[in-house]
């Protein structure tokens, strides 16, 4: 019992193990089908959190518009998802409405799933590619990264409202009856949508501990506390904090991949500012510095949501928003930090007690024993 409690790689495996029983096992054995979803749709968004995570924790890149590419990964889906329900050379149903009835050219590709697939990776890796580099080239860093990703969210979802003879508009794309040939409305296919998310965040979670266990790990640690000593020694920051921000830019397609057939929908309402913010809020709350920090804190603030805002519509903002600032002002670890005080406390020696005062008369002279020969 005392090898599993100790820091080590069969700790890590337990861990593992005990992740993929609860998710895999327990939760579809204790949750309805509808409950069931809605995890599967915490999960997608804790996939976002993972990358945030090493971005942000690790490299101190405070990515506040990872809803770019989540809603790339989403609409790359959902365009696929209408080509394939509309059938072979079929024309999806919103444009036989609003468009000119004709699929757009840059739609094409989304009709093969393989295509698919590989274009929810590629597009918004070139994308975090192209951007990272010209930005981090230009030493923009700080408040102003974190302004300049908010103004592309912003812009990105300004984007796909005017578009809604190839996007939906404001309503977005919805109504998919498949999933890569499977049936979207058979219960066991849901399940299997779950399970797939399931592992895949498992997989994201393995790749960032590896990431950070890594001598890139260290590195990205040592750009974000001093860059110019880490460009003085040689290496290049720039590189480093790209890859980084690519991998989270991948990790936020995925879980918009697997976000538009678990829940059913997808809308700039679900890639804008505000779920930008909502992403980081969840990192920050669970500790971004840690592995499962950011996923548990995603889960949990997603799970509030869905739960407050059903009773108070329109307290949660204002309640994210405080949680947010006050997490950052007085618990900068996350809930994470709690546990590491609570550990050093455990762990912090007791002072010796102070030697015992001789009780002597004022102006006596203390005696020294002089030990005897034997």
């Amino acid at each position: 019992m005392s090898r599993l409690l100790a820091a080590g790689p069969l700790r890590t495996w337990a861990g593992f193990a005990l992740a993929a029983v609860l998710l895999g096992v327990v939760a579809p054995a204790v949750l309805s089908d509808f409950r069931l979803a809605l995890l599967g749709k915490f999960l997608c968004l804790a996939m976002v959190a993972v990358g945030i995570g090493l971005a942000w924790g690790q490299g101190g890149m405070l990515t506040l518009g990872q809803g770019v590419y989540f809603g790339l990964g989403a609409y790359i889906m959902a365009m696929h998802l209408k080509l394939a329900d509309a059938g072979p050379g079929g024309v999806p149903d919103f444009m036989l409405l609003y468009g000119t009835g004709e699929v757009p050219w840059w739609w094409e590709p989304m009709r093969s799933p393989v295509s698919t697939v590989a274009l929810v990776a590629l597009v918004p890796a070139v994308l975090a590619l192209v951007l990272g580099t010209a930005i981090f080239r230009r030493s923009v860093r700080g408040a102003y990264f974190a302004i300049l990703s908010q103004a592309l969210a912003a812009a990105f979802a300004i984007l796909l409202v005017g578009q809604q003879q190839t996007t939906g508009g404001t309503n977005g794309l919805n109504g998919f009856r498949s999933f890569f040939g499977y049936d979207l409305a058979d219960p066991v296919n849901r399940r299997m949508l779950y399970l797939v998310a399931a592992a895949v965040l498992l997989v994201m979670v393995a790749v960032v501990r590896q990431l950070m266990r890594s001598r890139y790990g260290e590195l990205l640690v040592a750009v974000r506390d001093q860059e110019n000593r880490v460009r003085f020694l040689g290496y290049d920051p720039v590189r480093t904090k790209v890859f980084a921000y690519v991998v989270a830019a991948v990790f936020a397609a995925v879980g918009g991949a697997l976000f538009v057939p678990i829940v059913g929908i997808v809308s700039p309402a679900d890639v804008g500012v505000v779920p930008s913010i909502g992403f980081l809020v969840g990192v920050a709350v669970g500790g971004r510095t840690t592995l499962l920090g950011p996923v548990l804190g995603a889960i949990a603030v997603a799970w509030a949501q869905t739960s407050l805002s059903e009773t108070f519509p329109s307290f949660w903002t204002y309640l994210q928003g405080a949680l947010f600032i006050v997490v950052i002002a007085f618990l900068p670890g996350g809930l994470a930090q709690l546990g590491v005080l609570r550990a050093r406390r455990a762990t912090r020696p007791v002072a010796p007690p102070p030697p015992a005062l001789s009780r002597r008369r004022p102006g006596e002279r203390p005696v020294t024993r002089v030990p005897t020969r034997p």
